[in-house]
Parts: C-alpha cells; sequence; structure tokens
C-alpha cells in the first residue's frame, strides 16, 4: 500500500466548513495505487439555506474531476481556490499521486499548471461517457468502478521517475523545517538544476513551491486548531528565516495574516460550539 503523498488537508476555515458539505475518500485499486492517491466526492444539500464559499488550499498534484457541468482535467493549482455550493450537488474526484499524471499525459505538467482543461481533450471521446455513465451512478462505489477501469484500460508502463518524484514529495512533506531547494535536494542526493527540471516536466511547479506550499498547509492546519504558542515559534519551527517572511508568504496564499486566521477560526470554533449546545438544550 503506497501511503499517502501530500496533505489530506487544505480545507481553509474548517469550523465553518462543518455541515455544509460532507468529503468521502475512498482509497484506489491496489493496482491503480502506483497513480491515484485517492477518490473522493463531495455532496451538499443547501436547498432552503445560504450559499457556501469554500476555499481550499493548492496541492501538488492533478485532480480528474466530473460535475453536473461537465468532466476536467485540473492542473497543479499556485494559488488557493474558492468555489460557491449552493442548492444540491455532488463533485466525483480522483487525486492524481504528484508526477504520476505525466505517463498519462506524455507532456511536461507545467503546461496544465493553474489550468483546467476537458477530460475529452487529454482521454478522447471515451471520455464523455465516463462522465456520463459516473453522474448516472449514484453509490460511490459504482462511480469508482467505473473511473479505475476507465484508467486501467489506459495505464501506462511503470516510470521510474514518477517514483523519484514521489520519493522528493515525501520528504518535503515529512520535513517541514526544509526551507531551500538546496536542501531538498541535498537530502534527495539529486542536483538542484535536476531536481527542478524533474519538478517542471512531472509536476507542473517548481520544488520551492511545493516546500512552501507543504509548510503553509501545516501552518494553515496548526491555527485552525489552535495549536500554536505563538507565531515566531512556528515561523522557526517551519523553517523561516524570520517571522516576516512567514507573515508574507502565509497572507499572500492564505489572504490574511496568520493571527489573522487563527482568530477568525477561534470564532468559528465557538460559533459551532454554540449551535451544538442550542441544539442538545
Amino acid at each position: 500500500m503506497h501511503r499517502a503523498s501530500t496533505r489530506s488537508g487544505g480545507v481553509l476555515h474548517p469550523h465553518a466548513a462543518r455541515g455544509q458539505f460532507s468529503l468521502t475518500r475512498h482509497l484506489p485499486a491496489a493496482d491503480l495505487s502506483r497513480w491515484v492517491e485517492r477518490h473522493w466526492t463531495v455532496r451538499w444539500d443547501l436547498r432552503g439555506r445560504p450559499p457556501h464559499v469554500q476555499e481550499t488550499l493548492p496541492h501538488p498534484c492533478v485532480n480528474l474531476a466530473i460535475t453536473a457541468r461537465g468532466a476536467a482535467i485540473h492542473g497543479c493549482e499556485t494559488h488557493r481556490s474558492g468555489v460557491q455550493l449552493r442548492g444540491e450537488g455532488r463533485v466525483f474526484g480522483t487525486k492524481f499521486r504528484p508526477g504520476a499524471f505525466f505517463p498519462f499525459l506524455q507532456r511536461p505538467l507545467a503546461q496544465l499548471t493553474d489550468r483546467d482543461v476537458p477530460l475529452g481533450e487529454v482521454f478522447g471521446p471515451a471520455a464523455d461517457e465516463l462522465a456520463e455513465a459516473v453522474l448516472a451512478a449514484e453509490d460511490d462505489a459504482a462511480q469508482v468502478a467505473l473511473v479505475e477501469a476507465f484508467l486501467r484500460a489506459r495505464s501506462p508502463a511503470p516510470d521510474p521517475s514518477v517514483d523519484r518524484v514521489l520519493e522528493v514529495v515525501r520528504l518535503a512533506l515529512d520535513h517541514p523545517a526544509i526551507a531551500r531547494v538546496e536542501q531538498l535536494a541535498e537530502l534527495a542526493q539529486i542536483p538542484a538544476r535536476s531536481l527542478q527540471r524533474l519538478f517542471r516536466r512531472y509536476v507542473g511547479v517548481g520544488p520551492k513551491w511545493v516546500i512552501r506550499c507543504f509548510r503553509l498547509h501545516e501552518a494553515a492546519e496548526r491555527l485552525a486548531a489552535d495549536r500554536v504558542l505563538d507565531g515566531a515559534t512556528l515561523a522557526a519551527e517551519l523553517g523561516y528565516f524570520d517571522q516576516a517572511h512567514f507573515i508574507r508568504d502565509f497572507k499572500a496564499l492564505i489572504g490574511s495574516a496568520p493571527s489573522e486566521y487563527a482568530a477568525r477560526c477561534a470564532a468559528e470554533a465557538a460559533m459551532l460550539a454554540g449551535s451544538h449546545d442550542e441544539r442538545r438544550a
């Protein structure tokens, strides 16, 4: 069994998100786990309730997503994304491991960075049939089976470079104090320039972006869970030279300063606890 190669989170303001939608994850079949990290389904029913805007942080990977509006391949995003949920709906998705979509695409993944392309543009006319079948299937297991059969029929030959990318990504994930590409390259025993070329081709972003992404994921998770003593300590634990650089990076990706994000998450947690108390009363 391949373990996770990216963080499973990335949902911003998790307390406010509770009750707005459900997220279910499914492990892939063993023969596809080289390429696929997980399948996921999001469902919501906000009929009679206000729309909910949900923001998420990016991951260094490609997703296949099927909705009532169509099916698409979503390349690696370099910024947080937001979607407005209204009424009733669902999305079925497949998250590929970092670098693992390159053998399917056979083009540098940098061509997909910050882009969404129709599924048919990558896999041809059969993609439309897949999307229709997945949308017609109400059961998660049936949806997973359909997508896995589709991918299995197009499964590429093993690519050693994918395994190398995964190894480096795991090193970045497991060592949050790594701050520079040179440190990661030394740990992975790959020249820094070779590592940058490998990531641009297989992931779509450079290793520097991946390092920063994982550090900010870690920061957001700790701040939302109120597991931070002070900003300076958090910045140091995540390998930042000083707190100012940490605040700059955090604000650029999350949209607010760490202290502001922590305060808002705390307020949302208190509001959620209060609503639970009212329902129990």
